[in-house]
């Protein structure tokens, strides 16, 4: 079995007028970032491999889960869509893997992937910070083919902050 968890990165800031790979998260994005870290490892999520956009924001992101995971930050997953996506992914040795990219990337494969979509009225848009976790029964990530995913988790960063009362 394996398992992914794909992320899209959190909120960023628009207004550092910059190019649109070096855009920052914004202060709610930070915070967002933190608590998709602490949910991840109090549902024992942690994965053992990462794959993360080169984007400032996509770097960002990971960085602020303060996970302890092998990463691979590749100019590839930048607004990279769902074939590039699963090719990148193919190439995974993790058992648990974390993707963090773009919308609208990061949906249309999340999407594809579920054999049913999670019972979750934001999961078609993604909003910024959405994670899905998925699981998949096969051996190699080469394997993974489209409508084949178990969602096991999907969560938006709003939910844990209101959660949490920040």
């Amino acid at each position: 079995m394996k398992r992914l968890i794909l992320m899209r990165h959190a909120k960023s800031d628009w207004s550092t007028g910059g190019a649109d790979h070096q855009r920052p998260l914004n202060s709610r994005g930070r915070a967002s970032a933190k608590a998709l870290g602490d949910w991840l490892r109090t549902q024992e999520l942690v994965p053992d491999q990462a794959l993360c956009s080169s984007a400032t924001r996509t770097r960002e992101t990971l960085d602020l889960l303060e996970l302890d995971v092998e990463t691979r930050h590749e100019d590839r997953l930048y607004h990279a869509g769902p074939v590039a996506l699963q090719k990148f992914l193919s190439e995974s040795t993790g058992g648990t893997v974390l993707m963090v990219g773009h919308n609208p990337g990061i949906a249309a494969f999340a999407a594809e992937l579920m054999a049913e979509p999670p019972r979750h009225p934001r999961f078609a848009d993604y909003p910024t910070g959405a994670t899905l976790v998925a699981e998949f029964e096969i051996d190699d990530w080469s394997e993974l083919e489209a409508a084949t995913g178990t969602a096991t988790g999907f969560v938006i960063p709003r939910e844990l902050l209101e959660e949490s009362g920040a």
